[in-house]
């Protein structure tokens, strides 16, 4: 049996064929099977955006000098629901994704430490967040936008709301 291959089920219904195949009935193209694949002969499965904000925020906070995720407005409300008793951390805060059937986009917004470097700490969150979709769901991510929308600067967690400061401000110097 020297020079024989081992086919698959697909193998065997596209020899001969160029380029993907086509699913019985369907008329679309279906990438060919592979370990792990999400669309198959057999059928197909759905990864809800839900589940892969929640990977895309947990490997994000794993990497050093990520001090908080989300905008202003969504860390403040975060903030304030953080507070009540029996309402946990929001895992996705700060994270939105477009998930289609092989496919996923990520975008994230952070709050970075002072003084970390943040070409080298997007690279990680993208690197980190890159790895874990693809090896939690097989999907492949086409991208990661990074948004740093805040320094925490030492000190940061001891002031008060800026909302009881605004006696103390001076006025604006711009319209």
């Amino acid at each position: 049996m020297p020079n024989q291959q081992v086919r698959t089920v697909a193998d065997r219904k596209t020899a001969g064929k160029p380029g993907p195949s086509v699913a019985a009935g369907v008329g679309r193209a279906v990438a060919p099977k592979q370990n792990g694949a999400l669309v198959s002969d057999t059928g197909r499965t759905r990864i809800a955006d839900g589940v892969v904000a929640k990977i895309a925020g947990m490997a994000s906070r794993e990497v050093g000098g990520v001090h908080a995720m989300g905008a202003g407005m969504a860390r403040t409300i975060g903030s304030v629901r953080e507070r009540i008793p029996g309402v946990g951390v929001s895992v996705t805060r700060g994270v939105a994704v477009q998930v289609g059937e092989r496919q996923a986009a990520v975008d994230i917004d952070l709050v970075v430490e002072y003084g970390v470097a943040i070409p080298d700490l997007a690279r990680a969150v993208r690197e980190s967040v890159i790895h874990q979709v693809e090896q939690m769901t097989g999907l492949e991510v086409v991208e990661v936008n990074i948004t740093v929308d805040d320094v925490h600067l030492p000190g940061d967690d001891s002031r008060q709301d800026d909302a009881s400061n605004d006696a103390d401000r001076p006025s604006p110097r711009v319209q």
